[in-house]
């Protein structure tokens, strides 16, 4: 739990000469834990002379000395309030699978009422409590400490001035370390249920909610209806039924995109954070010191915020009327999270080879190997876990696999799950050798939209398919806009269905623009085949025809005034690659091979993406020895687009430096193969398997 901020001035009925006349009798159920702080912003409140702290209740009491004389002491809730008179606020601190009923039987009473985060452990709890709380007429605030942040009115006011431009999405970030001794400091720490009843602990309901609860906040959404849609990925690393490494990602009934990616496995404690992601800036909100950093073209302003009390909001909501900070109904946002993950499938385990375990005993804390890259690329993709492909996860299921002889080579994904600025589409990976070498990659840190191997474009009569920021010819740079379109299956067999062809998969697509609306028609075949023991060949075939009767202009970064950009059509993301070469019949390296009209284009090296044996991903990751021979159709006159330094990557451009328009009834057709082959292949060998894929063509 975060450490409450003092308030930069009183923000209630606590304020000088706003005493009410008779002050408010206040209660603490819970005095240990995060109740200690509760014990001390009383003891701040009380001497203010702006509230009577009148009992406490708990079975292990506070130790003597701790409280003045007058505090009455109890064992529960119960006998508190049947000792009379009840309090006029009563503040829960105690374990989560209690919250329901002390909140009830102290609304029952005619309290009001202060519980911790999370309010309750499940949806049916919250709209009992909900309900109780409006017929009873009284106030619950939920702990929530950070909404109290004054930075909170300017994060909207930035926003809203459109300083930072459009909003493409939120992510909040996380990365704590907890030792063992965390999850041995009470029966229900780190439990999903029990003795069942439900409990619902995990990073993201309880170590970093305040994460969670905060990026809602930021993101306008409060109640239930203001939440679309949740979608969970939960792992752990530590030996618990909840949670500790996990990806949320919510849809909010605006139609904005909130990714939560959090840890309690990071290799050293980081300052927890929420980010607005803008067109022409991002907002970054450190919650738990009240900092504010807004980086924009202009350059970057840092300010730290006061914040208001919690306690004292609610005294001021009594006594004025003053809106609470962090109602109850505006939990119900929250609630939505909480209720997705405590009826998700149980987490799984992070395998102990992507673990190590640092310090001894109690105090040791486990550290899942490259968790700050995958969290850092997850936000920047609004990717789960599972999406990405991350060595531990429960990858998500292919729409097909592409085999050879029971050896699968490609996987074949939809892209229904790519994010809406990287326009979304088909495309294949991953993709192997036959010795299980992986050859290719997917939303990168460095380019999230790069997507294995498919067909994109920049430019199609204005409409970004391929991904990211445009480049613009009037701009002379890149820059976002809302022109992202996305490749859609348009009718046809499935391609995951039986009756799909042996070696062959056909497709009709749609290509849509971003008001759905069809801009082209696509054909697209991809067939594969053995070539000898240890190399394979993948050929991709498609014809680009405008889905109405007006001509389409098909174009680039290059078409439109960017020297060298002229990447779009067919495109292969390889991964990271040790001891990279690449080389045609004419030339070595990429300032050589790239924009050159070759017949083939090679690239070998040591990839370290990963191997997987039999279809299912092992645990270890090994680098493997690969040549990708990319051969072009007999009188192609398009030009390489190679990318060595800085990413891996290889084209063939469709409008290097000047569109290509496709008419009515005129399709643009493309056509290229692809030889994958284990180990390192020369010229030589590179023109026999050429010409030996030929003749068995």
């Amino acid at each position: 739990m975060i450490q409450q901020s003092a308030p930069a001035a009183p923000a209630s009925s606590a304020a000088a000469g706003d005493v009410p006349a008779v002050l408010p009798r206040v209660a603490l159920v819970g005095v240990h834990g995060f109740g200690e702080s509760h014990l001390a912003n009383l003891a701040r409140l009380d001497d203010a002379g702006a509230l009577h702290l009148v009992a406490v209740a708990d079975p292990t009491p506070p130790e003597k000395g701790t409280l003045a004389g007058s505090v009455a002491v109890f064992n529960t809730l119960d006998q508190l309030l049947a000792a009379g008179p009840v309090p006029d606020v009563v503040i829960l601190a105690t374990p989560i699978q209690t919250h329901a009923p002390l909140v009830l039987a102290a609304l029952a009473a005619g309290a009001d009422v202060y519980v911790e985060k999370p309010p309750v452990a499940s949806m049916a709890q919250f709209q009992e409590v909900l309900a109780a709380a409006e017929s009873a007429g009284r106030l619950v605030q939920v702990g929530f400490q950070s909404l109290g942040s004054l930075a909170l009115p300017e994060i909207r006011n930035t926003i809203e001035s459109g300083d930072i431009g459009e909003v493409l999405g939120l992510s909040a970030t996380g990365m704590w370390l907890r030792t063992r001794s965390y999850f041995k400091r009470s029966r229900w720490a780190g439990k999903r249920s029990l003795d069942g009843i439900d409990v619902v602990d995990g990073v993201a309901t309880n170590a970093l909610a305040h994460a969670v609860a905060t990026a809602l906040n930021m993101a306008g959404a409060h109640t239930v209806a203001d939440v679309a849609s949740v979608e969970t990925d939960l792992y752990r690393a530590n030996d618990t039924q909840s949670d500790d490494t996990s990806v949320i990602r919510v849809r909010t009934a605006a139609g904005t995109t909130l990714l939560c990616a959090l840890t309690l496995c990071a290799p050293e404690q980081q300052r927890p954070s929420v980010t607005v992601h803008g067109t022409r800036g991002d907002i970054t909100f450190f919650y738990t010191e009240d900092e504010l950093v807004i980086t924009t073209a202009d350059g970057e302003r840092r300010e730290t915020f006061g914040r208001t009390d919690l306690l004292e909001n609610l005294l001021a909501a009594r006594t004025a009327g003053t809106p609470l900070l962090s109602a109850l109904p505006d939990a119900g946002a929250f609630m939505c999270v909480l209720e997705a993950i405590r009826t998700a499938p149980a987490p799984r385990e992070i395998d102990t080879g992507h673990v190590s375990w640092e310090g001894d005993g109690d105090d040791a804390h486990p550290v899942v190997q490259g968790i700050a890259a995958l969290i850092e690329r997850a936000t920047k993709a609004q990717a789960t876990f599972a999406e990405l492909g991350v060595p531990w996860v429960s990858s998500l299921p292919p729409v097909r696999t592409f085999d050879l002889a029971g050896h699968p080579v490609a996987d074949y994904q939809d892209g229904s799950s790519i994010r809406a600025v990287s326009s979304p589409r088909p495309y294949l990976h991953p993709v192997r050798t036959l010795a299980g070498t992986v050859v290719t990659d997917h939303q990168p840190l460095d380019h999230v939209w790069h997507l294995g191997v498919g067909v994109a474009l920049q430019d199609v009569d204005g409409v970004n398919f391929w991904g990211g920021r445009t480049y613009t010819r009037a701009a002379g740079e890149y820059v976002w806009r809302p022109d992202h379109g996305s490749i859609v299956r348009a009718g046809g067999p499935s391609p995951g269905e039986p009756s799909a062809a042996e070696g062959e998969l056909t497709e009709n697509l749609a290509w849509n623009g971003p008001d759905g609306a069809p801009i082209l028609t696509e054909q697209r075949t991809w067939t594969w085949a053995a070539v000898g023991p240890s190399a394979w060949r993948l050929t991709l075939d498609f014809a680009l025809s405008p889905s109405g009767n007006q001509p389409v202009s098909l174009g680039s970064p290059g078409s439109n005034g960017r020297v060298g950009g002229g990447y779009g059509g067919f495109f292969w993301r390889l991964p990271e690659c040790s001891g990279a070469s690449v080389w045609t019949p004419a030339g070595v390296g990429e300032s050589a091979v790239h924009g050159s009209v070759t017949p083939w284009l090679a690239w070998s090296g040591g990839f370290t993406g990963g191997t997987l044996d039999g279809g299912t991903r092992t645990g270890a990751v090994r680098d493997g020895a690969a040549t990708l021979v990319f051969v072009a159709a007999a009188g192609s006159t398009d030009p390489w687009f190679v990318r060595v330094d800085g990413y891996a990557g290889v084209g063939q451009s469709l409008a290097w430096d000047a569109p290509v328009i496709a008419e009515p009834g005129v399709p643009v057709r493309r056509s290229v193969t692809v030889l994958i082959a284990d180990g390192i292949l020369g010229t030589e060998d590179i023109e026999t398997l050429i010409n030996t894929q030929g003749d068995s063509s």
